[in-house]
């Protein structure tokens, strides 16, 4: 058999799948993006949260019916066959950049919290995570599933301890005088002091928050018993949102004024502070790191594999498509470690300023790409002959909301000047995409 004729190996548990799901919706967005979605809506920021849970709800559970009714297809496959090659080499091309940035973002973050124990320059300990990374990718899948689940172990265990130990504070269990949930969570301007309209503002974060919980759909063709598995994951997303986000922030809040959030530093590390726990900054810049380099992780695999998919459709350049002896797509690793360097650079150069800035681009195009995900669903649902038994709830009204929601907060952010940088480069990337898209389409034709 020859080498671009191998298929991805199925190297992915249950419990690799099930912490995938899990690690793609806690990473930065809860232990760093809080702040900003807390210093936009207060103490109401839990509702934005659980409305975004929502609505993630819908799209995964949109995803897991058509990777059910078309087995062996993952999201950008899915696309390609319910909307042809120009909208998948849009959403396709657009999920990789949004990778990349992310990914390079990460490991950026991961070298800036080693230098907290390193005294060394932050390329040189950037470039030693990326590396790190990097090679774990070119080793087989369940090597990366792996990694992937005692990273999001140490995520869950210490949002869970935390959970608990804020629990026990504010009921009094473990008495301290700091601690006064009431005040702390109507005092300053109230529950909700920014109205309704701070907590649509904080949309955008919470939909870079929950981005990543899609990889469940890329992993799929590596997945074992797929069809027992994908179900399940998929109805423990709600769950998972009250969990890791909703309880976590409220305990936030109800343990310091959450106008004290500065931002500067993640809201956890200020309650372990305030708390006086013994090597607190210590334990959380060990879960930040674990919780960067995991996001980074899943960067690798999610840019690697979409240009896999998108070889196989003609999207993209057909040596992508070519796999090693252990059934990983490592042109497309490679391909995505030049760019992500590149924006270790860009970052050496710039003191992170402009990455800081880029954070703002994948909320945009996260949401793009759930967007295509429900318009896949209603397309496909219409021309499926036969229905899986897992499927979206309510047809079509609920994927038809989940678009009309996904349309009003994405054009909402692109309006708003707080977004420009984020929303500038966004509107930039996705003309650059639609016209290399016609141009690519034409280029197919003639060449027939």
């Amino acid at each position: 058999m020859q080498e671009n004729q191998k298929e991805l190996k199925q190297g992915l548990s249950g419990r690799h799948v099930q912490f995938i799901a899990l690690a793609g919706m806690i990473g930065t967005g809860i232990f760093k993006g809080s702040a900003e979605t807390l210093q936009k809506a207060g103490p109401a920021v839990v509702f934005a949260y659980l409305a975004g849970g929502l609505l993630l709800l819908i799209v995964m559970t949109a995803l897991a019916e058509m990777a059910l009714a078309h087995p062996k297809h993952n999201v950008q496959m899915l696309i390609h066959k319910a909307m042809g090659s120009r909208s998948a080499f849009v959403t396709g091309w657009l999920y990789w950049v949004n990778w990349v940035i992310v990914t390079t973002v990460e490991i950026v973050a991961a070298g800036s919290f080693l230098q907290y124990w390193f005294d060394m320059p932050l390329w040189v300990l950037s470039l030693i995570c990326g590396v790190l990374i990097i090679a774990i990718n070119l080793t087989q899948v369940k090597n990366y599933g792996e990694l992937e689940f005692w990273f999001a172990g140490i995520k869950i265990t210490t949002l869970i301890l935390f959970i608990i130990l804020g629990a026990c504070l504010i009921f009094g269990i473990v008495p301290s005088s700091a601690v006064s949930p009431a005040e702390n969570l109507t005092g300053n301007g109230g529950f909700m002091p920014f109205g309704l309209t701070g907590v649509a503002s904080a949309f955008l974060v919470v939909v870079f928050s929950y981005g990543g919980a899609e990889l469940v759909g890329v992993a799929v063709t590596e997945t074992k018993d797929v069809e027992k598995i994908l179900p399940r994951v998929i109805r423990g997303t709600v769950f998972r949102v009250i969990t890791f986000y909703i309880f976590p922030i409220l305990i936030i809040c109800a343990l310091i004024p959450w106008s004290s959030v500065t931002g500067e530093v993640s809201p956890f590390v200020q309650v372990f502070d305030m708390l006086h726990i013994p090597a607190a900054a210590d334990i959380m810049n060990f879960v930040l790191l674990t919780a960067v380099l995991s996001a980074a992780n899943s960067g690798i695999y999610a840019t690697s594999r979409t240009l896999y998919s998108m070889s196989r459709s003609g999207e993209a350049p057909a040596k992508f498509g070519e796999l090693s002896n252990k059934g990983v797509p490592r042109r497309g690793i490679l391909m995505t470690s030049i760019f992500i360097f590149l924006g270790v650079l860009v970052a050496y150069l710039t003191e992170s300023r402009a990455l800081n800035l880029l954070m703002q681009i994948p909320g945009f195009t996260i949401m793009i790409v759930w967007l295509a995900i429900c318009v896949s669903q209603i397309i496909l649902r219409k021309r499926s002959t036969e229905i899986p038994s897992f499927k979206v709830w309510f047809f079509p009204f609920t994927t038809i909301f989940a678009i009309v929601c996904f349309s009003i907060i994405f054009i909402s952010s692109l309006l708003n000047t707080e977004n420009l940088v984020g929303s500038s480069v966004c509107v930039g990337i996705m003309v650059i995409l639609i016209v290399a898209a016609f141009i690519h389409d034409k280029y197919k034709k003639q060449s027939r």
